[in-house]
């Protein structure tokens, strides 16, 4: 199957459900659809992300040694709705060993952009959380920087804070990847 030809155009549920049929039984297929995640079409990329966050939780482990990569694209990324998939992407990882600063640094200044999606905002907190969660003086600081976060945050942002905050408190883990 021509991969790009087939995400290049409107793809649904019936699409998806073939493809991850394709890939399930193929690691070359998996990497043939990955390889388009960073595709110069916008759209075909998104639907390969798109494609990707319908992997099993046993499935996504392929994705796991790509970490490193999936981190540099959603880092250039251009297209509000990719970012968000690959985000998610990862958020379904075990995250920060070792910690990438960059990656921190990214995602810190993302949760705080009013021109963010409010998606990719609350992935950002989420995964700022995670990678601080083993550093305690990292952790203090993402918890000053959400208690001083403007009060005028749409209802996911704040619920997403909220949430964080009371994890913090017992220095727990909101993912769920195993």
């Amino acid at each position: 199957m021509d991969f790009k030809a087939k995400l290049s155009g409107r793809i649904g549920m019936a699409d998806i459900e073939e493809l991850l049929r394709l890939t399930q039984q193929s690691d070359e297929q998996k990497e043939e659809l990955y390889r388009l995640l960073q595709d110069e079409d916008e759209t075909v990329g998104y639907q390969a992300a798109w494609v990707f966050s319908h992997f099993s939780r046993q499935e996504n482990k392929w994705l796991y040694c790509k970490q490193d990569d999936l981190i540099n694209e959603v880092m250039i990324c251009k297209h509000g709705g990719k970012r968000r998939v690959m985000l998610n992407l990862l958020y379904k990882q075990p995250l920060g060993d070792p910690l990438r600063v960059d990656f921190l640094d990214f995602c810190m200044e993302r949760m705080l952009s009013a021109q963010e999606l409010p998606g990719v905002q609350s992935l950002c907190m989420k995964i700022a959380y995670e990678l601080c969660l083993p550093i305690p003086e990292l952790v203090q600081e993402l918890k000053t920087i959400l208690e001083m976060m403007d009060g005028r945050l749409c209802p996911a942002i704040r619920t997403v804070r909220r949430n964080i905050l009371k994890a913090m408190q017992k220095r727990k883990s909101l993912q769920k990847y195993a």
